[in-house]
């Protein structure tokens, strides 16, 4: 039996290191509680660039370069170590820790951004980095594709772990890379929300057999209130609801568990007991009894396409 929890928080929306900071204290806080492992939502660091769903094509063009300029500014750059309070967090707490991030990748003068997800581990070294396959309609505007080398299921003191991002999880063939790989709790970082959403985690933890857990955004006006000329425009109401979070936690088999935690901040925790995947796949393995070899294979293509590979 594993314990969890997921951080429902805002992040400080474009400072990188304000928000760095502020998943740390919360890493320790989930750890006060008996959490061996920690979940963030999608780019949580420095913050989801929401406003691509209002600005206005063609008609916001100086508002969205704005907007992109500080992104790029305060992007997370790996080698360079941004992360570090929160490595230094897992490693005092001795957790996992899994979070979402806006990565800056390409090498020196690159301004490529990518939808990464990083899985940190006790020993405060990161195990695992993947980049969203696909960005969804217009956050290709903001994010290059990513590549099969972050696919990958990493052990973790609450069991083996792996993730998909947001929109990711509609597609068969990724979420089946997951499940080919042993995969006991299945992480979904996002941006989407409501019961459309946590339906399909639903059917994820039906047809895996294993723990899904969706680690929503928290988001209202009043975080996009921020120190860019033009902004506030989109934002009026500050008390507006933009993301309600509704993280969740669903047990294999398709239960709802703990949650979903709607318009709260907050931690959400939960025990995962590992035997009940087991329990889940004795009707249906779909990587196992119910699989058929035979019939179909997946290939994945793990090769770093990426321009400059992280270590």
């Amino acid at each position: 039996m594993g314990r969890l929890a997921i951080a429902q928080i805002p992040a400080v929306v474009l400072d990188r290191s304000a928000t760095v900071e502020r998943a740390a204290r919360y890493v320790d806080e989930a750890a006060a509680g008996g959490a061996e492992l920690v979940v963030f939502p999608e780019t949580f660091i420095p913050g989801y660039p929401a406003w691509i769903w209002r600005l206005r094509p063609g008609g916001d063009w100086d508002l969205s370069e704005r907007l992109h300029a500080r992104l790029l500014d305060q992007a997370v750059d790996l080698p360079r170590g941004d992360l570090q309070p929160m490595c230094d967090a897992a490693r005092r707490n001795q957790v996992g820790v899994m979070c979402g991030i806006n990565e800056r990748g390409g090498g020196p003068g690159s301004t490529t951004l990518y939808n990464s997800y990083v899985t940190i581990g006790g020993d405060g070294t990161i195990h695992n980095r993947h980049r969203k396959l696909m960005p969804t309609n217009p956050e290709r505007m903001v994010w290059g594709v990513g590549d099969g080398s972050g696919l990958n299921v990493v052990d973790t003191p609450c069991g083996r772990v792996g993730a998909l991002v947001c929109w990711e999880n509609f597609m068969p063939l990724a979420r089946y890379a997951l499940y080919a790989q042993g995969i006991e709790i299945y992480i979904a970082p996002t941006y989407d929300s409501g019961d459309d959403w946590i339906g399909s985690l639903r059917h994820i933890a039906r047809e895996a057999g294993c723990w899904v857990i969706g680690s929503g955004n928290l988001v209202r006006g009043s975080d996009m209130r921020i120190d860019v000329d033009g902004i506030a425009q989109l934002y009026p109401d500050a008390e507006e609801w933009v993301n309600p979070g509704d993280s969740v936690v669903i047990a294999p088999g398709g239960e709802i568990a703990a949650g979903p935690l709607r318009r709260q901040q907050g931690l959400l925790f939960a025990e995962v007991d590992l035997a009940r995947v087991g329990a889940a796949r004795r009707a249906l393995d779909v990587v196992g009894h119910y699989a058929r070899p035979d019939v179909f294979q997946l290939t994945v293509d793990k090769r770093v396409q990426s321009p400059v590979a992280f270590t």
